[in-house]
């Protein structure tokens, strides 16, 4: 029996991810916003507590484990989401993407909402996972971070990529390569989120803000500007700005970019690190700028005219919410069929019309045009080729980096 402690917590990345969940992005409704990033951390008393035989060890990609498939004779896929993630009819108990799948298919699909954050839901499938055990689902959406360590545990089936035709074709380049998982092997993304640069006009009263330099530099914004508590957006952010590229940076890299933060916070030009709760001060004027989340702004845009955003020239971060098949599922095929579907044009408007995040399918925009022209038109649904192209992802981390960095960053912050 070997022994097994993959990825123990420093303290800073449980502060990190007790930050997420008591106002990040682990403490909100799907509707309402983003994705608990928890520091990258697995979970307290959870993974780092796991002990078991043949656990591969962290950092070391290997191919998932299949089981005999029964999609041919069983017509069903046992589906785990995050709350309020996927289309909901006018009664608000049907999904009409899902109901027309079933009715093309034949393939009923048993959907369950039962992933509130990262860190808890890993903490209900890994036993399954660790024993080489099916989890009783044949499809789950995780974040990037925790997308690349299943991948790295060897905990996730390698796709067929004859299953999915629409899907090859139809990703947008920005999300076809993660370092995590290159060429999209064990994964495609089932919606991307953005980090931007936000603001409120009546509040910046004629003050130009145009890149992260603008809210860290000029005088007229001290103490009316906001960053984010996730290390990996408002560091990404900041590398981007100082010409760094966040999906290859250095150590010294991510030093100079505290020390520029820092340098921010001792002078009072930043008002505070905030989760989600920076809405209301840029609703109110109380913030003048911040780095934000995409999908906020679409929503308090609506609301409140004065909130927009830009895009720096610099950059923004791109993470995404990914669609994987665990070990042992015993409906692979099916699985991928419904990955497939969602990388149909129609499909994905549908949804993407609900659910109001970046898109990760090409070629929807006429068709969510039909649905919702405000949405078709949002580049923070649908990124143009300039705005994609100006998209970035923050790297994988070492445990050794992840520890470091988050350390650093918890210093910063006051965490």
């Amino acid at each position: 029996m070997e022994q097994y402690e993959p990825d123990r917590l420093s303290p800073a990345q449980v502060a990190a991810m007790r930050r997420s969940f008591r106002n990040g992005r682990a403490a909100l409704s799907r509707r309402s916003l983003l994705r608990a990033s928890a520091g990258g951390a697995l979970a307290v008393g959870g993974l780092g507590a796991l002990s078991a035989c043949g656990i591969p060890a962290a950092g070391k990609t290997q191919g998932g484990v299949s089981a005999e498939d029964h999609s041919a004779k069983e017509k069903t896929i046992n589906f785990s989401n995050w709350t309020e993630y996927m289309d909901v009819d006018d009664s608000g108990k049907h999904h009409p993407t899902l109901d027309a799948f079933t009715k093309r298919t034949g393939i009923s699909v048993k959907y369950t909402e039962d992933i509130n954050d990262n860190v808890e839901f890993f903490g209900k499938i890994k036993p399954q996972l660790a024993a080489g055990q099916d989890t009783g689902r044949d499809l789950i959406v995780v974040t990037d971070w925790l997308a690349a360590r299943l991948i790295r545990f060897g905990w996730v089936q390698k796709l067929n990529a004859s299953n999915l035709p629409h899907a090859y074709a139809n990703l947008s380049a920005q999300f076809r390569s993660p370092d995590w998982d290159p060429g999209r092997a064990y994964s495609y993304p089932w919606q991307g989120i953005s980090t931007v640069v936000a603001f409120n006009k009546k509040a910046l009263d004629g003050i130009e803000v145009k890149s992260v330099s603008d809210l860290l530099d000029n005088p007229k914004l001290k103490g009316r500007v906001g960053f984010l508590s996730e290390m990996r957006d408002s560091m990404g952010m900041t590398l981007l700005d100082m010409g760094k590229d966040p999906e290859k940076f250095t150590d010294d890299d991510f030093d100079a970019a505290i020390a520029r933060l820092q340098k921010a916070v001792d002078k009072g030009q930043i008002r505070r690190f905030t989760g989600n709760d920076y809405t209301s001060d840029l609703t109110k004027g109380d913030l003048a700028a911040c780095v934000a989340w995409a999908g906020d702004i679409v929503q308090l845009k609506a609301d409140s005219p004065d909130v927009d955003f830009i895009i720096p020239d610099s950059g923004y971060l791109t993470s995404t919410d990914n669609m994987l098949v665990p070990n042992k599922a015993r409906h692979k095929t099916n699985a991928e069929r419904l990955m497939d579907y969602y990388y149909e044009p129609g499909p994905a408007a549908q949804l993407a019309a609900y659910i109001n995040y970046v898109c990760p399918v090409d070629g929807v925009k006429d068709e969510l045009a039909k649905i919702d022209k405000s949405a078709a038109d949002n580049p923070l649904i649908l990124p143009d080729k300039a705005m994609a192209a100006k998209s970035h992802a923050f790297r994988s981390l070492t445990q050794k980096e992840e520890t470091a960095y988050e350390e650093k960053f918890a210093k910063l912050t006051g965490a």
